[in-house]
């Protein structure tokens, strides 16, 4: 499991969950929403927590114009830093991104080349082609679930199987049967079943394929971990 953070205090927090569970992974980063409240000192933390070992990528990071709770310009500026800091750390970048797609995807050209990017919450189905050949890793949630979410589950039917992940979004997106609920991590079964479906194949065939995709956008995973299904231990 990966415990994402979207500003220093849920930063940390990811990370002392990681401390305490094996299974659970930090990433560490502001979300657009929290552009505003960025300042030198709280980049420096973030920078910091990069370092700890449990800290598996930088995010979420990225734009979102839906909401718009911070500044454009200022959600730019701080996006940029999170790439630079993914670079620096040799970390995957989890981007977030809403109503900014042209945006997000000429910054990441510009500025996130050779950085691992995964587009965490997919949701621009119709830039499959374009992220593709990027190579960037495509995550879906429990919205590719949903009634009006065909052009989602085209996507994912489109994806090669080599940049394929699937998440949860919890408490966020949950998906069907249970949208309306607070969602949680055990409901990812649904989530699997619906792009298993779409897809083709057996949900454990997919489960199997995410497993080792996310070995590989998240190479933390593997480096100190028996991330095959053994107890993780640090050394």
């Amino acid at each position: 499991m990966i415990q994402s953070g979207t500003d220093v205090a849920s930063s940390r927090v990811a990370v002392e969950l990681a401390e305490r569970f094996p299974v659970v992974w930090a990433t560490v980063g502001f979300h657009p929403h929290e552009a505003k409240v960025v300042d030198e000192a709280s980049m420096a933390a973030i920078e910091g927590l990069t370092r700890h070992p449990r800290v598996v990528g930088v995010g979420e990071a990225g734009l979102d114009y839906y909401r718009d709770h911070s500044p454009r310009p200022v959600q730019t500026d701080v996006f940029r830093r999170h790439v630079a800091l993914a670079r620096g750390a040799d970390l995957p970048l989890v981007v977030h991104t809403r109503e900014a797609d042209d945006h997000t995807l000429a910054l990441l050209a510009e500025q996130a080349r050779g950085v691992t990017v995964v587009l965490h919450c997919f949701s621009m189905p119709g830039r499959v082609a374009e992220v593709v050949s990027r190579g960037y890793f495509v995550s879906f949630a429990g919205n590719v679930t949903y009634k009006n979410a065909e052009a989602l589950r085209e996507a994912a039917r489109a994806i090669p199987d080599e940049l394929l992940l699937i998440e949860t979004d919890a408490p966020y997106l949950t998906p069907v049967p249970f949208r309306g609920r607070p969602n949680t991590p055990a409901l990812v079964v649904n989530t699997y079943a619906a792009v298993a479906e779409v897809r083709g194949v057996a949900p454990e065939q997919l489960a199997a394929l995410v497993r080792a995709n996310a070995g590989r956008a998240f190479p933390r995973l593997q480096t100190k971990t028996g991330f095959g299904g053994e107890q993780a231990v640090e050394k």
